[in-house]
């Protein structure tokens, strides 16, 4: 699974701010944005239980051999 980057690109609009000025606005913004993201989300278990995907299939009007695209290989 690849890392998407989903951090906006951060751009100062202000005439009468020098660029170290800018530059150390954007630097705390992106500081205050790392130290304040949710943690990420656990990887979800690798198989399910036969159970659970059975359970899953039937909920979602699924045969249960069918290859569904969340499943990923989970047999």
């Amino acid at each position: 699974m690849s890392a998407v980057n989903r951090r906006p690109k951060l751009r100062i609009v202000a005439p009468a701010v020098s660029d170290e000025e800018a530059a150390a606005l954007v630097a705390a913004l992106e500081r205050f944005m790392r130290d304040t993201a949710p943690p990420p989300a656990p990887e979800p278990p690798a198989r399910r239980s036969p159970w659970a995907r059975a359970s899953l299939l039937e909920a979602t009007g699924h045969a249960p051999d069918e290859r569904v695209a969340w499943d990923r290989g989970g047999r």
